[in-house]
């Protein structure tokens, strides 16, 4: 496996080499305050109406629909939004923006569409 090459944190004057856009002490940081910016999840709407819907949606869905398409049978256990609502109510609870996912094909969608995790 080939390592990217070392090269300057992203930090306004951090002298630190990364393989990674920022250096460790940065990274974490950023992330900070990224969560901070980003608010709760129930700031974000996912409150307990959310939960019970969620909880219907599922029972209605019980199977990951990306692992479907590639012939694999895995529970579902999350509720995507198949496009990003970005605060947009209508968007949000709209039936036909949700999909069920499994854990790990909803982290490989968030990391698709985000360009990474802690972006």
């Amino acid at each position: 496996m080939t390592l990217r090459p070392l090269k300057p944190c992203s930090q306004a004057g951090c002298p630190e080499l990364t393989r990674e856009r920022y250096c460790t002490k940065h990274k974490q940081e950023v992330g900070q305050q990224y969560e901070r910016r980003r608010g709760s999840a129930h700031a974000r709407g996912y409150d307990n109406r959310w939960k019970k819907y969620r909880l219907q949606y599922l029972a209605e869905h019980p199977l990951c629909v990306e692992c479907k398409k590639q012939n694999r049978l895995t529970a579902a256990n999350v509720v995507d939004h198949i496009e990003p609502h970005k605060g947009d109510y209508f968007l949000f609870w709209n039936p036909k923006n949700h999909q069920a996912l499994c854990g790990s094909c909803h982290s490989i969608k968030t990391a698709r569409l985000d360009g990474g995790f802690g972006n």
